[in-house]
């Protein structure tokens, strides 16, 4: 299960994020750095398997589509940080100002502690953090409550394009 798609359109070094804990040393190491304009097919691929995992979230772009949003709207306008294991992208986080707009990790990357360092690194020094969240996205509901995010207004879905009830949530620092 994908952990953590919020509505299209809303709302830095690299360094190194150890995954610990017992049993994890098999896995690659994690490595945090910020996107590059060839990391674009490997992002908008990785989103769209993300995606792909809710059965409630409609289909409403085409590949082409999803890699002309992150290569022309996403990687030029927001700040972008990847989760690299090995040469594969795992996960991404786009920040625009105090909005987290995109928080994305491949389905089979889930529950490794990525999106707590991608969030993490994202949002360091940050007083104020905003993001919107489906509401029917329960386990990204359950990701940002516990990393101190409060829910902060209830929308019917009219404001976003997938037309999904949303949740706007803040954490305040």
């Amino acid at each position: 299960m994908a952990l953590l798609p919020s509505p299209r359109l809303r709302g830095e070094g690299a360094r190194r994020a150890d995954e610990g804990g017992a049993g994890m040393s098999s896995f690659p190491e994690i490595l945090l750095r910020p996107a590059i304009g060839s990391d674009a097919s490997a992002i908008a691929k990785m989103m769209r398997a993300s995606l792909n995992t809710f059965e409630w979230m409609p289909v409403l772009h085409t590949p082409e589509e999803d890699l002309f949003f992150i290569r022309e709207i996403v990687l030029p306008g927001r700040r972008v940080i990847v989760a690299e294991a090995g040469k594969a992208i795992v996960g991404f986080i786009a920040v625009s100002g105090e909005w987290v707009e995109q928080l994305y990790l491949d389905p089979n990357w889930t529950g490794r502690g990525i999106g707590s360092r991608l969030l993490a690194e994202a949002t360091a020094g940050m007083p104020s953090v905003k993001l919107h969240c489906f509401q029917a996205n329960t386990g990204a509901r359950r990701f940002y409550e516990r990393h101190g995010f409060r829910a902060e207004a209830f929308g019917d879905g009219s404001t976003n394009e997938e037309g999904l009830p949303d949740i706007l949530y803040v954490m305040r620092r």
